[in-house]
């Protein structure tokens, strides 16, 4: 029998250098402390659509919550939240401003901005309208989310646990169960077990497991998670499949020779996300009153990059902060004097999360895709 390592190689070729220097990256740099801020939320519209929205997962929807944890991974200074509304202000979201579920949670008629659960400056009666548990670098792999010290998914359910019992003690029994089941759940995670775990060979993973069955071992995961908010009370949820990760500038810089994306990234996103809507029709077949909308990203994204005039932006292989090839968390800061004046003519703003305008782009694909399945 062949053995996990050598099924491995057979499974990949090589280690996606890029994942490694993500991980360089960030333990080059020093932990910065960030400063406690205070927010506010807008007032609500008359008649929302629903009570509340409700945010589990990665970077590409955290609003904050890793601003007071002890890792590297942040975003809680500038040039992060530079055009924010308002004026420039860091939240400690992955973005030069506000990310998909804000723009969601806004056209829903709730406030703009989705307090991160972990912020001091929001407190239940914010959360009774929208709330995040997500939190930047972990994955659907609890393993994951050891790499950079942040919050696993596991944690998250706790946390969504404690919200219930606070919201109880606010609103009272009956509202609480109203609020938690009639909210919006949007879920986007994936990405991490594969670029800072499976890829890195720093969890061991890529010795238990061939690519295939990595794929099949987080989308098991990703069934428990989407069980237990239901058995919690969630019954609209929106999840996101992978993107094309081998599209993100940090892929392209270390693979210039070869030009454009990396195919053999892709297929790995391709192949999960098939197995990933498999498992979701399986799910809501077993269980009744659950309805989960698949979020292509996949598509969504690729259609961008390879028709970026569509949303007119200029320029899909790197980010707008410092360089744009592999900045992000502390090296993109407000140092760099080269990063861009106009975000708004990139598909990312640091090597690995998309722009604003890209963030409001994603929102609306989920919001009709809402209107059609979900609302």
């Amino acid at each position: 029998m062949a053995s996990p390592a050598g099924r491995h190689r057979r499974d990949t070729a090589r280690l996606p250098q890029a994942a490694a220097l993500l991980l360089a990256v960030l333990f080059c740099c020093s932990v910065r402390g960030s400063d406690a801020r205070s927010a506010s939320s807008s007032a609500a519209a008359a008649s929302p659509k629903v009570p509340a929205v409700i945010v589990f997962g990665d970077s590409t929807v955290d609003t904050g919550n890793n601003n007071g944890i002890g890792t590297i991974l942040k975003s809680d200074f500038a040039p992060y939240g530079r055009d924010m509304s308002g004026g420039p202000k860091p939240t400690g979201r992955f973005c030069n401003g506000r990310l998909p579920p804000d723009f969601i949670s806004e056209a829903l008629g709730l406030p703009p901005l989705v307090p991160a659960y972990l912020d001091p400056a929001y407190g239940i009666q914010d959360f009774a309208q929208g709330v995040c548990f997500a939190s930047a670098g972990t994955g659907l792999d609890n393993k994951t989310a050891g790499v950079l010290s942040v919050i696993p998914l596991w944690k998250e359910v706790e946390y969504f646990k404690e919200y219930q019992r606070r919201l109880r003690r606010y609103a009272g029994r009956a509202r609480a169960k109203r609020i938690v089941s009639d909210a919006l759940y949007v879920v986007s995670i994936g990405t991490n077990d594969f670029l800072e775990n499976y890829f890195l060979f720093v969890t061991g993973r890529f010795a238990e497991f061939t690519v295939s069955e990595f794929e099949d071992f987080l989308v098991a995961q990703a069934e428990w998670f989407l069980a237990e908010i239901h058995r919690l009370g969630a019954r609209r949820i929106t999840f996101a499949g992978l993107s094309p990760i081998g599209c993100l500038p940090l892929e392209r810089t270390l693979n210039t020779l070869r030009g454009g994306c990396i195919e053999e990234y892709n297929q790995v996103a391709r192949d999960y996300n098939e197995k990933l809507l498999d498992m979701l029709g399986r799910l809501m077949a077993s269980h009744p009153g659950l309805k989960v909308a698949y979020i292509n990203v996949y598509q969504n994204m690729f259609d961008l990059i390879t028709n970026p005039s569509t949303l007119g932006l200029e320029n899909v292989d790197e980010g707008c902060c410092a360089t744009g090839k592999v900045e992000m968390s502390y090296l993109c800061n407000d140092k760099s004097p080269l990063t861009c004046e106009d975000a708004g003519k990139y598909f990312f703003w640091d090597s690995f999360h998309p722009t604003e305008k890209v963030n409001k782009f994603f929102a609306k694909k989920t919001l009709d895709l809402c209107y059609e399945q979900l609302l």
